[in-house]
């Protein structure tokens, strides 16, 4: 569709973008339970790098790998809600794009982990 088709650039049609974002995590936190494991991890990834002392490097690893997690998350349940609402039976196919979506949230969680091992092991291991 051609841009003077959608419409001009504007200010309150970037907000407004913002507000549909938010309204997104939002929801995302409020159905997800895995979102709600997302949260506690991601909060006690924040606590445990202020408290041990992160580089500015560790926190840009930490950061990274919080966010791939939570961009996996919100892709899946995305894909989730649209495989509900083409196909509220039981397809193949939608079981399919159901798993391959959640396989990459477990792909995502598991970097994730060897990401915080990595960083954090030796702060645990020196205070041995």
């Amino acid at each position: 569709m051609p841009d003077a088709e959608r419409g001009s650039f504007t200010l309150g049609a970037r907000l407004r973008s913002f507000v549909y974002a938010a309204r997104g995590l939002r929801a995302l936190v409020a159905t997800q339970h895995n979102a709600w494991i997302h949260l506690a991890a991601t909060i006690c990834v924040a606590f445990v790098g202020a408290g041990v002392g992160l580089t500015r490097l560790e926190w840009c690893a930490l950061a990274a790998a919080v966010a791939l997690v939570w961009i996996a998350e919100a892709f899946n349940t995305a894909v989730e809600a649209v495989c509900d609402l083409v196909s509220p039976a039981p397809h193949p196919l939608v079981a399919r794009a159901k798993d391959v979506a959640a396989g990459a949230v477990l792909v995502a969680a598991l970097a994730a982990a060897a990401i915080g091992i990595l960083v954090f092991l030796p702060y645990f291991v020196a205070r041995r």
